[in-house]
């Protein structure tokens, strides 16, 4: 309801309460009115009785006073209603104003969205580096077991003289943590913003461990650490290695559309918005994808490049 709607409603109930009290009092003042003309026409036979004419003033006082009080009542019922329907005409007005102020934040909230993708996108990094260290710990007792079951079987397998491998482990002469422990550390170091050493160690375990599911990740990092400072065409390179080497590695999405916002941010619009559809067309229902539906909207271009018109020419 508009304020106008709610004005009107309190103005045409008012009028109606209005044309109801003045009824009521027409109505005392005919009551009392007929006790006055019932009393005169009693007055010339009542000065033989004077007892019946005490009785008679007496009822017609106790008619006054009923009136009176039915006079209050109604009076102060009239109160109550008028107060009930300003305060509700209070309310539907601070409810309009609410609502022009929600409709003015939501109109604010649109136009400033282009400029909060970032700022979104930095929130579902951190939960995602959050979840890679969840899985991370939570897979290290798995890897062990892993581990040894393959070095059980290479011991069994291996030539007699020879000693086993462990594909999980560094080749021999090589010194570097277990798997588990090199990415931990070196997440714990990102997140820590220690970003030389934790590209040290991510490019440490891309090199001691490229072939297991967390190898994505590290790459991922390194190119991101990259992005952070600022070297935003090294990250485009190294975002490429994830979007090549991992594809169906959980940071592939995130990897394309940072990449996408360092061409952006080398002033390579044209690239950032290729690379911004192709993320739309190869992950359309990821987070990444929406992230990057409002970036394009942001730069005013279309989610699909529009289709050149046919030469019409002969």
């Amino acid at each position: 309801m508009s304020k106008d709607d709610s004005s009107r409603t309190s103005t045409s109930v008012n009028k109606r309460l209005k044309n109801f009290e003045h009824n009521m009092k027409i109505t005392f003042h005919r009551y009392l009115a007929h006790a006055m003309a019932l009393a005169l026409l009693l007055a010339p036979a009542a000065f033989g009785a004077n007892k019946d004419m005490v009785q008679l003033q007496t009822q017609v006082q106790a008619l006054q006073d009923q009136l009176s009080r039915l006079q209050q009542s109604n009076d102060e019922r009239f109160g109550a209603m008028r107060s009930l329907i300003e305060q509700n005409t209070d309310t539907v007005n601070r409810v309009a104003n609410s609502l022009d102020a929600i409709s003015h934040s939501l109109q604010t909230s649109t136009a400033d969205q282009g400029g909060k993708v970032d700022q979104v996108s930095a929130q579902v990094q951190s939960l995602h580096d959050a979840v890679d260290e969840l899985k991370a710990r939570l897979a290290k007792v798995s890897k062990q077991l892993d581990d040894m079951a393959a070095a059980q079987q290479n011991l069994q397998a291996a030539p007699q003289g020879q000693p086993a491998q462990n594909p999980q482990l560094p080749p021999q002469g090589a010194q570097a943590p277990p798997p588990d422990v090199l990415y931990n550390n070196a997440l714990s170091d990102y997140n820590g913003a220690k970003y030389n050493l934790a590209s040290q160690e991510f490019a440490d375990y891309v090199k001691y461990y490229g072939n297991t599911d967390l190898a994505g990740n590290a790459q991922y990092y390194i190119a991101d650490i990259e992005y952070k400072q600022g070297n935003y065409k090294q990250a485009v390179q190294d975002y490429d290695k994830v979007i090549e080497q991992y594809p169906s590695g959980n940071k592939a999405s995130a990897a394309q559309l940072k990449k996408a916002y360092a061409f952006l941010n080398l002033n390579q619009r044209d690239a950032g918005v290729r690379e911004l559809r192709a993320l739309i067309a190869r992950y359309p229902k990821s987070l990444e994808a929406q992230q990057a539906r409002e970036r394009l909207n942001s730069l005013g271009a279309t989610t699909t490049a529009s289709k050149p018109s046919p030469n019409r020419s002969r």
